[in-house]
């Protein structure tokens, strides 16, 4: 067991709501909040003995915070995937990338670290027509990320893998987590299915696959509290089809044809603050395997990908646009028109 664990990113809802569940641990002497601004009101209450401490991972001096806390566990939660959050994509990247590389830089010049856990996604793998149908650990991007949240993380795990050469005595832990979905996720995915009009690439429907945040908390805090070292791809069971999704938010989908499809995903992107690569995504989607994540990790999600959506729209219910009845009325009408039987109608 851990006696002192750091986490980063401390201000944003992963990071505050793993140091609120670490901070319960009797076990755990100290757990310290890191950031670059102090957590909201509304959720100082809820980080319990975590102490907060303002200090931006960018600089050096995070190694003094490490080293006089005498840190044992290091979380990594602080990986964004928001440039508006980070006040622009030039700060988005420098958090990343620059703060990571400054964050293992302290790792490795201390005496007391012996864990670490970094935050990933599955978005290393990228989107494209050349995909795989699964995408398991060992493999690579057929189309590497060009920009954004993807190339961010691509970048970050090659900073990790050289730090795992540099010190093999630290256990480290990367956890490539799916979309995240849920009651208090706030993200590109859920601000587009969020939209009443949500377009789509004609002639385009790919899989989907989602984390319940649930399940993405419970899976850091295993990796920061035991030696569960390696590279883990975490999601729910299963698929959604990217017009379930819409239809089971209540959403209507508009397809555009190819020569729009720049135009349209430009002002869809400022609108949701998504990158490019996430529009790839919304394209052509990504499935991985999480056998791993079973069999070594020895976890297995609560929610599947079906029930971790569901639950975001009971906890965050959608207005639909067109409600259920009506489309049962246009069902029952189109099926009368064509002598086919709706629902035993």
């Amino acid at each position: 067991m851990p006696s002192v664990v750091l986490v980063t990113g401390v201000s944003r809802f992963l990071g505050n709501r793993l140091a609120s569940q670490l901070a319960t641990d009797p076990n755990l002497d100290r757990v310290i909040g890191v950031d670059i601004t102090p957590p909201a009101s509304a959720d100082r209450g809820r980080r319990g003995r975590t102490e907060f401490v303002r200090a931006d991972i960018r600089n050096p001096l995070i190694a003094r915070v490490i080293a006089q806390a005498r840190v044992d566990t290091v979380v990594h939660a602080s990986v964004t995937a928001t440039p508006r959050g980070a006040g622009g994509r030039t700060p988005m990247k420098e958090m990343n990338v620059i703060g990571t590389m400054q964050l293992l830089a302290a790792c490795q010049k201390s005496e007391t670290v012996r864990r670490l856990v970094v935050k990933s996604t599955t978005a290393v793998y990228g989107s494209s027509g050349r995909d795989p149908a699964v995408f398991t650990e060992e493999m690579t991007a057929k189309a590497l990320p060009r920009g954004g949240y993807g190339k961010d993380a691509v970048e970050v795990e090659g900073y990790v893998r050289g730090f795992m050469r540099r010190r093999p005595d630290i256990a480290v832990t990367v956890l490539r987590f799916a979309n995240l979905v849920g009651p208090t996720v706030d993200s590109p995915l859920t601000r587009y299915l969020s939209l009443p009009v949500v377009p789509v690439a004609f002639g385009f429907d790919p899989r989907l696959q989602l984390l319940h945040e649930d399940d993405a908390i419970e899976v850091i805090r295993l990796a920061a509290l035991t030696d569960r070292a390696g590279v883990y791809n975490v999601a729910g069971d299963g698929i959604l089809l990217l017009s379930q999704a819409i239809r089971r938010a209540g959403r209507i989908a508009v397809p555009v044809l190819a020569p729009g499809v720049r135009i349209v995903g430009n002002l869809v992107r400022r609108r949701v603050d998504a990158s490019p690569e996430q529009q790839q995504f919304v394209n052509f989607g990504r499935v991985v395997d999480t056998s791993r994540l079973r069999s070594q990790f020895r976890y297995k999600p609560q929610y599947s990908t079906e029930a971790a959506f569901d639950a975001m729209l009971i906890d965050r219910p959608l207005l639909p646009v067109i409600s259920a009845d009506t489309v049962r009325r246009v069902e029952v009408a189109v099926g009368r028109l064509l002598g086919v039987s709706v629902g035993g109608t």
